[in-house]
């Protein structure tokens, strides 16, 4: 766990509102000459910090505007299911997040996908598929009241 300053704190703010921001911005930005802000990004980005850099896509703009949240309860949850059922989530490409859960689900999925008809191919052709699942509830979305990537980090 790397100690972080307030300078490193205004980095990782600055990155998370751009992250192509140039250095000679972020330098400045954050009262740093570049060298100095370049050493910190990368021990920033080395200690595992910073993850990795991306483009945040419309999902309705390249045509995947259905949300869906599901609710997943398996048959047991032992640790070999449990596993097993990650690692098969992790190779879909529709399934942005999932969570283990407490309470009284195991798993928490967003999807996306472009319309209904595509949402039952998922679910027919992948989940239901999936052994050891005990129940599944689907939850779509209406509409997005808030999105954010950003942590607030202070």
């Amino acid at each position: 766990m790397v100690k972080l300053d307030a300078v490193d704190l205004k980095i990782l703010r600055h990155l998370q509102d751009d992250g192509r921001m140039s250095l000679a911005d972020l330098a400045q930005k954050v009262g740093l000459s570049p060298s100095p802000c370049l050493r910190r990004v990368r021990i920033l980005e080395k200690a595992g910090v910073i993850a990795r850099y991306v483009a945040v896509l419309d999902q309705r703009a390249v045509g995947l505007p259905v949300s869906v949240f599901i609710s997943i309860k398996l048959e047991k949850q032992r640790e070999e299911l449990l596993d097993r059922f990650a690692k098969t989530i992790a190779r879909w490409p529709e399934v942005l997040e999932c969570y283990l859960m407490t309470g009284p689900r195991d798993y928490l999925l967003r999807v996306v996908v472009p319309d209904l008809p595509a949402y039952e191919r998922f679910l027919k052709q992948k989940l239901t598929r999936l052994e050891g699942i005990a129940s599944i509830e689907s939850s779509f979305a209406l509409e997005q009241v808030k999105y954010t990537n950003v942590l607030p980090v202070a």
